[in-house]
């Protein structure tokens, strides 16, 4: 690392004066999300069961309350996340930078994002960003054409000194750099640089890499009558975090530059263009992949004794397959994203074909091909695929309360709470137990502690009991037949197929599905204020007929994305 290392306490030096000593980073702190309230609508609370005449049930007549304006939330001012981080680096330096570690990402409500908005950096993570730092900015400069991506002239000069300091903070900051930031950065450069102008000007990276103003996005608005409205250059940030998990490009830069990003139909423009990039696939998938949690595929360990055939290959193949599978709904298909959870296709290489019993000609160990379902394999959208039974399920049995617990939860948007600390939750199987699962968990219930609870969640998780812990199909379990039956919301179902027909065109899957990119764009929960600008958003989506790009648009172009609250203490004007 040369002698850089040895001149970096005037670099952390001038990084206390260039960071935390800022007024507009001092509001970086994290703030913790707000705590939801029930919608009015049932939307976080078990809906009522209908009432036998198909009316309304009982104390669900009292007429509507008008609803209240919008009021935007408070801002949060989460850090860049890993992805966020590497891609950043990755689009400004090149690809095959050095690999350190970074304080790894939290994930409350689902989403890292929010964990990003709610957690503090920790002493070993500070140390963490500062190793990177200097790692980054030596492999930089060590190469000339890494090193010409942000530096193409001799920085012994004072104007191209100048110039790279104003290059570097525009990209590395998302916004241009105040003359009194441009002065402190140069004098790092000159105090660092010794004999050799190079270093100074690596010493400039290697702070900026550990500047608040790169590891945190202080996006806090201008004033704009009652309210706040994010700059043109927050907004950049704001759309290209969240269409690409990336910090701005130079096209989006520019754009911001000229004001353009407070316009609808630029802003609009813009948008679409970065859906168009191959980095917006990825940001689509790490949606999908927080909002399905498959990070718990990592956590399965099923017995190989009873599931011979399962294999961390296998776990891969799963995850493989809902990507895909998203891919093809959101980008190639297009439309009712609502198909995730009904339409009888799937991506299987050679091992997923053999889980589920078809032919898939062309598949190998590494080759997904797609499969139609026919009537004779009972399998429809992603609730009956391997990953989802596999993730919700025990080690040597099947987890009808898991699995009711994913649909209302991540399906339906329904909040299910946590069971009472002294509820014994062993339910395996012992010489007096019950022979099945089904009637084991039915004593359980018998608990009025635990009635309440398992009455809403486990009648749609039966309905998955045809499908053990390995995803495999079958007839009986333990010698006995599989009783499947269940029901959602009181309407009777027979099995998961029966589940796929009734929430195909259930609008709840849409508003859930709005509501979570609505909580994963904003990084944190939503408050009851924001419900006009979520119910706009839900109808935005019910009528481009579900298409999750439309409603990335529609998200993008809402009072909720470009207002914020005014910082506390601040006076709108």
């Amino acid at each position: 690392m040369r002698d850089l290392r040895r001149r970096g306490g005037a670099v952390v030096i001038a990084i206390a004066v260039l960071g935390c000593g800022e007024a507009r980073l001092e509001v970086g702190a994290t703030a913790p999300a707000r705590e939801v309230e029930a919608d009015a609508d049932g939307a976080f609370a078990p809906a009522p069961a209908p009432a036998p005449d198909g009316g309304e049930a009982a104390g669900d007549a009292a007429p509507p309350r008008p609803e209240a304006p919008f009021v935007p939330g408070e801002p949060v001012m989460p850090r860049l996340t890993a992805t966020q981080y590497r891609n950043t680096l990755t689009d400004v330096f090149g690809e095959d930078l050095p690999r350190t570690p970074v304080e790894p990402d939290t994930n409350p409500y689902l989403f890292y994002s929010i964990g990003a908005a709610t957690t503090e950096v920790s002493e070993t993570g500070v140390e963490q960003y500062a190793e990177a730092a200097f790692l980054v900015a030596e492999a930089v400069f060590a190469d000339p054409a890494r090193r010409a991506r942000v530096l193409t002239c001799e920085p012994a000069d004072e104007a191209c000194l100048d110039a790279y300091v104003r290059g570097l903070g525009r990209r590395l900051f998302r916004r241009p750099l105040g003359e009194d930031e441009v002065a402190q950065w140069l004098a790092v450069a000159r105090d660092t640089a010794g004999d050799d102008p190079l270093v100074g000007a690596e010493s400039v990276l290697a702070g900026m890499l550990q500047s608040p103003a790169f590891l945190y996005r202080a996006e806090v608005g201008e004033p704009a009558g009652a309210t706040n409205r994010y700059t043109s250059w927050e907004m950049a940030a704001r759309l290209a975090f969240l269409l690409t998990d990336a910090a701005p490009d130079d096209a989006l830069l520019d754009a911001a530059a000229r004001g353009e990003l407070l316009d609808d139909a630029s802003l609009e423009a813009h948008a679409r263009r970065l859906l168009e990039t191959p980095r917006a696939r990825e940001a689509v998938q790490a949606f999908f992949a927080q909002y399905f949690d498959l990070g718990g595929l990592r956590d399965v360990d099923l017995d190989p004794a009873q599931y011979p055939g399962f294999s961390p290959g296998l776990l891969r193949a799963m995850e493989t397959e809902v990507r895909l599978l998203v891919d093809d709904v959101v980008f190639r298909r297009g439309g009712d994203v609502r198909t995730l959870f009904s339409a009888p296709r799937a991506y299987v290489n050679r091992d997923l074909a053999a889980l589920y019993g078809v032919d898939a000609p062309g598949a190998t160990a590494t080759a997904f091909v797609p499969v139609e379902f026919g009537p004779e394999t009972p399998r429809a959208g992603l609730l009956t695929l391997g990953a989802f039974l596999t993730m919700n399920a025990h080690r040597t049995e099947t987890s009808p309360t898991l699995r009711g617990k994913f649909v209302r939860e991540r399906v339906l948007c329904q909040e299910v709470p946590p069971p009472p600390p002294d509820v014994d939750l062993n339910l395996e199987r012992r010489a007096d137990s019950p022979p099945t699962l089904r009637e084991r968990l039915e004593e359980h219930r018998s608990n009025p502690t635990c009635a309440g609870c398992h009455a809403f969640i486990d009648p749609p998780g039966f309905l998955f009991e045809h499908y053990d812990s390995m995803g495999r199909y079958r007839e009986t379990a333990e010698g006995h037949p599989i009783d499947s039956s269940g029901d959602l919301d009181g309407l009777p179902l027979t099995d998961a197929l029966d589940l796929a027909d009734v929430i195909a065109d259930d609008d709840r899957v849409g508003k859930c599905i709005a509501r979570q990119l609505f909580r994963y764009a904003s990084g944190r929960l939503e408050a009851r204020a924001e419900r006009p600008a979520l119910k706009a958003l839900e109808r935005a989506f019910a009528e481009s007929g579900y298409d999750f790009r439309a409603l990335l648009v529609a998200l993008v172009l809402s009072d909720a994305f470009r207002l914020v609250a005014p910082v506390s203490g601040e006076a709108p004007q």
